[in-house]
């Protein structure tokens, strides 16, 4: 078993007998600060690391708003569009207008495939973003 002292480093045997002098005098060196220089550049180095992880983490955050505002906007739109069309089927049938009738009918199937449409669209992008 080997014993840890000022002049061997990590365990290792000085392989010269004037590198024991050597390494005493950087572990003083470095006990005593003189070494800052070295210190300086390893914190600016971890700073530019962490500064260029918080700007990727950053552009995320704002893609990922960016995605919820276009699907509050797309939700929206259709909302805005197939509106009439709800309104108009309602309004038919509460009115006692046949089903078949050719206008009913039409709303009808505009207010049933348009969001089967939206809904297989938004699928297969939650598809595609997932794989």
């Amino acid at each position: 078993m080997k014993t840890v002292g000022l002049d061997t480093l990590d365990g290792q045997a000085p392989t010269k007998e004037g590198s024991g002098d050597v390494m005493r005098r950087d572990l003083l060196s470095a006990l005593a600060g003189n070494q800052a220089g070295r210190d300086r550049a390893v914190a600016h180095k971890t700073r530019r690391v962490v500064l260029a992880s918080l700007g990727v983490m950053q552009d995320q955050k704002a893609g990922r708003k960016r995605g919820l505002a276009v699907a509050l906007a797309a939700l929206l739109l259709v909302v805005v569009v197939l509106g009439p069309f709800f309104w108009r089927v309602a309004d038919e049938l509460i009115g006692g207008e046949l089903i078949g009738d050719t206008a009913t009918e039409f709303s009808l199937w505009v207010c049933i495939l348009c969001p089967a449409l939206v809904a297989a669209a938004l699928v297969a992008g939650w598809m595609r973003k997932k794989s």
